[in-house]
């Protein structure tokens, strides 16, 4: 693999997000003059949870760095072009000339939607400890990553281990969202890797279906327990709907959904946990930084897609003050 032509070494970040960027393809209908079925076509988008949470966090004016590969591919050169027009910098993504960028495609039907994914082997999968950007994560505040980013591949999950070795020998927070897939690992081999990855977490954002899947635990409080017996120092359950739950060691607060019209919920986890890290690196308090993430994710559920709907930190600061 290669890296760019810097290694963001000179520069310091808030957050570093290690994880798999995807490129997405999303079935809409084409009609024709008359308004008849003519065809298919799909639209471009983009996806990939730490991505995505990454994308979050700047839209709410972090200090972003994205640690990952690419292939030498039209699909990678869309993604740089992204992480470019976000601010975010990508001097720790590798591009890999022998394997390709994931892509997942969405397609609908009476059913709902379908998401199919193309990542086995992607380049993301097979970057090494070797090739990680050790010191942008070392001037770092925060690493963030993700199951998936462990779950992607075996070599994915060394290098997952090894990044958050690299943070902690340098006094960096980890961040850690549970984000469970099925189809990528095992249920025993996800409980066995997540609960010792909260124990060498700063900051854990579990969804609920992930961490009930993992533990039987049905109590959403009972589930923050866990997590905090585990190990990690602040957790801020997601609840979809629900709300959410932020707690650390002293102190415990319900968050209460924020008001919205939703129309498609992708990405909105990933926005919660983006915004979260943001603000509390920005000084937030942990209550304060559970309001504004709530608010961030119910606003990307406005519009569609993973990325295009997350706002930034003007809108949802608008958004706040006309809530009251």
């Amino acid at each position: 693999m290669t890296m760019r032509a810097s290694e963001g070494s000179s520069r310091r970040v808030d957050i570093v997000s290690l994880g798999e960027p995807m490129v997405e393809l999303n079935q809409a209908v084409e009609l024709n003059r008359t308004g008849e079925r003519a065809g298919r076509v799909y639209l471009q988008g983009f996806g990939g949870d730490s991505s995505n949470f990454a994308i979050a966090a700047a839209r709410q004016g972090a200090r972003v760095a994205y640690a990952s590969a690419v292939g030498d591919d039209p699909y990678g050169r869309l993604l740089r072009e992204l992480w470019l027009g976000e601010g975010i910098d990508d001097s720790g993504v590798a591009t890999d000339a022998a394997a390709y960028t994931a892509i997942y495609v969405v397609t609908h039907d009476e059913g709902g939607h379908h998401f199919h994914f193309f990542r086995s082997g992607s380049a993301a999968s097979r970057l090494r400890p070797a090739e990680l950007p050790r010191q942008l994560i070392e001037r770092s505040k925060v690493l963030h990553l993700s199951g998936i980013s462990l779950a992607i591949s075996t070599q994915a999950c060394d290098t997952g281990y090894a990044a958050i070795e690299i943070a902690r020998q340098a006094g960096v927070k980890v961040s850690f969202d549970t984000n469970l897939r099925l189809k990528l690992w095992s249920i025993d081999r996800a409980r066995a890797v997540m609960n010792d990855v909260m124990r060498r977490t700063d900051i854990c954002l579990p969804s609920y279906d992930d961490v009930r899947a993992i533990t039987g635990i049905a109590d959403p409080d009972a589930l923050v327990d866990h997590c905090l017996a585990a190990g990690a120092l602040t957790v801020a359950l997601k609840l979809g709907e629900q709300g959410a739950i932020v707690a650390d060691a002293g102190q415990r607060h319900r968050i209460e959904p924020f008001p919205c019209q939703p129309v498609d919920a992708t990405g909105a986890g990933d926005t919660f946990g983006g915004a979260f890290v943001a603000r509390l690196i920005a000084g937030d308090s942990l209550l304060d930084a559970g309001r504004y993430a709530a608010a961030a994710a119910a606003l990307s559920t406005q519009g569609y897609g993973a990325v295009a709907p997350i706002p930034r930190a003007a809108d949802v600061r608008a958004a706040l003050e006309a809530a009251g």
